[in-house]
C-alpha cells in the first residue's frame, strides 16, 4: 500500500461559524474559547486523525500566543503546517489591504503579512494567501489598473521576503466573498498573478498554488484538470478538500457532494506524485450546525476512502480509455471499484429475465 499522504485543518473550522442570519454563530458555547484551549480541545478530538493545523495571523495565531499554541500541539504529536494571512477579518481593510486606495494601509497590510511570514519560517510553516477582501462590490467602483498594479507589487514584495526565509507561499483564489469581486478570483488570474510576479525579476520558485476545491467547483473548474495544470507548471503547492453545492463557499464534508469529481482528482494527485515532497490535504470546512469535531474526522475518513477507491483503479485500462475519448469504458473501469463489476451486471440482467 502507498504511503498516505498526510493532512492538516484550519482551526478556524472550530469556531462559532457564524452567518449574517445567525451572527453569534451556531456554535456560541466556544465564542470565549480562546485559541490554545480551542487548540486543545480539538486535538485531543481529532486524536490520530489529524497531522497537523492552519491558523490566521495575526488572529488566530500570534506572537502572544504561538508558543502555547506549538507546545499543546507537540504534546498531542501534531505540528502546525501552514499559517494564512488574516487581514480579511479586519475592518481596517475593508476596501481591501494590499490594494486599499491609502498608500499607508497598503504598507501596513504588507508589513503585517511579511510578520506573519516571520513567524511561518520560526515553525518551519508554509504560508497561505487568500485575498478575500482585494476586490470590489460595484461597476464604477475601482480603478482596475490601480488595483492590480497594487497586489501584484504587494505579493512581489512578500514572495521575496518569503523566499529570504525558504518560506513557501500558497496563493489560493475566490471568486467572491468578502469582496463580491475577488481580484484573483480564477486559477488562469492565479497563474497570471505569478507571472507578472516574475516578470517584476522576483524569483517565484516559491509562489504556489493552493486548491481550494470548493472555490474551483464555484467557478466550474474541474478539480483534476487543475491539478494536473499546475502540477505541470511546478505550481501545485497545497490542497484544501471540502465540497459542497457550488453556489455558494459551503465548505462541507469531503465527498458529501461532487463525489466523481473528487475521485478523479484522488487518482490525479496521486498520478502527479502529489506528497512526495510532503505535500499534504488540508481540510478547510465550516461545519455550520454538525458536531465540529466528528464532521472533521468523517472528512478525513471520506476523503481517505475516496484515496483508497482511487488506488484500486485499474490504471492501464483507464489510460486506454482515456487515449481514445472513451468515456463508457473509463466509467466501466472506474465504476468497477466501487462494486459495478461483470458480477453485479449479470445480476441485473438476471432481475430482467425473471430469473
Amino acid at each position: 500500500m502507498s504511503k498516505r499522504v498526510k493532512n492538516s485543518v484550519g482551526i478556524w473550522a472550530f469556531g462559532p461559524n457564524a452567518t449574517r442570519f445567525v451572527p453569534t454563530g451556531y456554535h456560541p458555547e466556544v465564542i470565549e474559547e480562546d485559541m490554545v484551549a480551542k487548540t486543545e480541545r480539538v486535538a485531543k478530538g481529532l486524536g490520530p486523525w489529524i497531522d497537523g493545523f492552519e491558523y490566521h495571523y495575526p488572529g488566530e495565531i500570534n506572537e502572544k500566543n504561538a508558543e502555547a499554541i506549538q507546545q499543546v500541539l507537540k504534546s498531542q504529536g501534531k505540528d502546525i503546517y501552514a499559517l494564512a494571512a488574516g487581514n480579511h477579518v479586519n475592518p481596517k481593510f475593508a476596501l481591501g489591504s494590499f490594494i486599499n486606495p491609502d498608500k499607508k494601509i497598503r504598507q501596513e497590510a504588507v508589513s503585517i503579512v511579511k510578520a506573519g511570514i516571520d513567524m511561518a519560517a520560526s515553525l518551519k510553516s508554509h504560508f497561505i494567501i487568500w485575498p478575500g477582501a482585494e476586490g470590489y462590490n460595484y461597476p464604477f467602483m475601482t480603478n482596475y489598473a490601480d488595483m492590480w498594479t497594487w497586489f501584484v507589487d504587494a505579493i512581489a514584495e512578500i514572495t521575496e521576503h518569503a523566499k529570504k526565509y525558504g518560506v513557501k507561499i500558497f496563493l489560493e483564489h475566490k471568486n467572491s466573498e468578502p469582496a463580491m469581486k475577488i481580484a484573483m478570483r480564477s486559477i488562469g488570474m492565479t497563474l497570471f498573478t505569478i507571472q507578472k510576479v516574475k516578470e517584476h525579476g522576483v524569483d517565484t520558485s516559491n509562489l504556489l498554488v493552493n486548491m481550494d476545491w470548493q472555490h474551483l467547483i464555484m467557478n466550474g473548474e474541474n478539480l483534476a484538470e487543475y491539478a494536473r495544470l499546475l502540477a505541470m507548471e511546478g505550481k501545485l503547492g497545497h490542497q484544501h478538500g471540502n465540497s459542497g453545492w457550488g453556489d455558494f463557499d459551503d465548505d462541507n464534508m469531503v465527498g458529501a457532494l461532487r463525489f466523481m469529481e473528487t475521485l478523479e482528482l484522488a487518482k490525479e494527485l496521486q498520478d502527479v506524485g502529489y506528497g512526495n515532497h510532503g505535500e499534504r490535504i488540508g481540510f478547510d470546512l465550516y461545519p455550520y450546525t454538525e458536531d465540529q469535531v466528528e464532521a472533521v474526522k468523517q472528512s478525513v475518513i471520506q476523503w481517505e476512502f475516496i484515496d483508497d477507491l482511487a488506488r484500486k483503479i485499474n490504471h492501464e485500462a483507464l489510460y486506454e480509455a482515456k487515449q481514445q475519448k472513451n468515456a463508457v469504458r473509463a466509467y466501466q473501469v472506474v465504476f468497477e471499484v466501487i462494486g459495478l463489476n461483470e458480477r453485479y451486471v449479470k445480476e441485473l440482467l438476471a432481475r430482467r429475465n425473471g430469473e
